[in-house]
């Protein structure tokens, strides 16, 4: 499958299966797209039709472009055959491992956001903590299950985290000491809305998480807006400092600062530059997912606006990097040489399977989405995975189990994307989220446009 898209001046074609792209001018361009359809004859006649006025365009020319398409072809770099979709189910009968755990070490939240999927921490629930007994079960289960994988990752999640905070420092403690007895290596993640943000969270997180995500929508009007207290007192003021402070200990690496979008502030760009200008370099801006009759939805008016947006922060991306002020965005985070493996690709995140969440009571659900689902509880820390065909149906959820995906150029890219948001959208996690898909396929348009401009070195190339 090919995928031909024109974006910043550059004309590129994707090869889906092989992953080659190539960067052609206009006339190739064209050529590629009536290859499959035309004869040979007929495309020079195209062509010269369309660019005969031009010197450099002759019938010698065009069927010396053709005949390098066609050797691209002949080596697999263009309308190479889809040989994965068996691969796809061959993955059923493995034996899957659990590499994986999110622990929900608080089921509450100092907050009060509004938009929250997670019903402000609650998750549809009675607001709860964990205890050291279960979170201990918990990663027992994790080193139980984990076969001979070695490393193995928690991230410590909520509500708020930092609301069980000595349980989370119990825990990473417990954890340590079982390292040298299995044979493994645990790396650790802190999810958290920085209200509770102090001196003993930055050296514990500094010493014993590799990874911090850090919650910001942006702008203060913007995450005010939403990210409330109970009291409806916006957070903005509060946490800012502390994630500066955080993030100037850990040496600006090692972290996230996340944000989400809704159709308050569709151009959320201004809320990515707006967190780059305050020093953070590491960021995520995620679109918001929740009922289409939800005031914060995004619409079907908002896309066109959002795709724009994406396309502007590609471009200023590539400006504030030849500026020596570049930053990272993780969705167009993009290795065009050293991707995913086929196995990934294919599989995708590995929920319900290789990752789980677990509930501050014990129970095993997917991922933290499902939580709360009862029909999608796949068992317990203590009895394991009981619910063996929700798993296998995760096992078996891919793009090539969705009939939407088979057609669509960025299943390699997405590998048929977010189980939890097309049951949202749809009932079923073999749905998709229509919606989510168009913005998934800009971002990774935009990506390789990056990649592309910053392997040729000139970003005003004329492509």
């Amino acid at each position: 499958m090919v995928h031909q898209y024109k974006l910043n001046g550059c004309n590129i074609v994707l090869d889906t299966c092989s992953g080659g792209i190539h960067l052609v001018d206009e006339v190739a361009y064209d050529i590629i797209a009536c290859y499959k359809e035309k004869s040979q004859d007929e495309i020079v006649d195209l062509m010269l039709q369309k660019y005969g006025h031009r010197a450099d365009v002759t019938e010698e020319e065009i069927r010396g472009c053709i005949s390098d398409i066609a050797v691209l072809e002949k080596s697999g770099k263009l309308w190479t055959p889809d040989t994965f979709e068996p691969l796809a189910f061959d993955f059923k009968n493995r034996s899957t491992v659990v590499k994986a755990l999110c622990l929900h070490v608080a089921h509450s939240c100092n907050l009060n956001c509004s938009y929250c999927f997670a019903s402000q921490g609650k998750y549809h629930g009675d607001r709860a903590l964990m205890s050291f007994e279960v979170g201990k079960q918990a990663l027992d289960f994790l080193i139980a299950h984990s076969g001979t994988r070695k490393n193995l990752e928690v991230d410590f999640f909520g509500g708020e985290p930092l609301m069980n905070w000595d349980v989370v420092k119990q825990l990473v403690a417990y954890a340590r000491t079982q390292e040298p007895i299995h044979g493994k290596k645990f790396r650790f993640t802190l999810t958290t809305n920085g209200v509770l943000i102090d001196d003993d969270v930055i050296e514990f997180a500094n010493r014993e998480m590799s990874n911090v995500v850090l919650s910001l929508d942006g702008r203060k009007e913007i995450h005010d807006r939403l990210r409330v207290d109970y009291a409806g007192n916006g957070s903005y003021d509060r946490i800012v400092p502390k994630f500066q402070k955080l993030v100037e200990s850990r040496g600006g690496k090692n972290y996230y600062m996340r944000g989400t979008f809704t159709h308050a502030n569709t151009d959320f760009t201004n809320d990515i530059f707006h967190m780059a200008d305050l020093g953070f370099t590491e960021l995520s801006m995620e679109p918001v997912v929740c009922a289409p009759d939800d005031p914060a939805a995004l619409t079907a008016e908002d896309l066109p606006i959002v795709m724009e947006q994406y396309e502007l922060l590609a471009k200023e991306m590539m400006r504030r990097e030849k500026e020596g002020k570049g930053f990272t965005f993780y969705h167009y985070m993009l290795d065009l040489t050293n991707g995913p493996c086929v196995y990934k690709r294919i599989s995708g995140c590995g929920s319900g399977t290789e990752y789980m969440a677990v509930t501050p009571w014990g129970d095993l659900y997917p991922c933290h989405q499902f939580v709360g689902e009862e029909a999608y509880k796949l068992g317990n820390i203590w009895d394991g995975v009981t619910n063996a065909a929700v798993r296998d149906e995760f096992k078996t959820c891919n793009a090539y189990a969705r009939p939407e995906c088979a057609d669509c150029w960025a299943k390699l890219y997405c590998s048929g994307g977010c189980a939890a948001n097309a049951y949202h959208a749809t009932g079923s996690i073999r749905g998709i989220y229509e919606y989510g898909c168009e913005l998934f396929k800009k971002r990774i348009e935009c990506a390789i446009m990056m990649q592309v401009l910053k392997a040729t070195d000139n970003e005003n190339a004329d492509c």
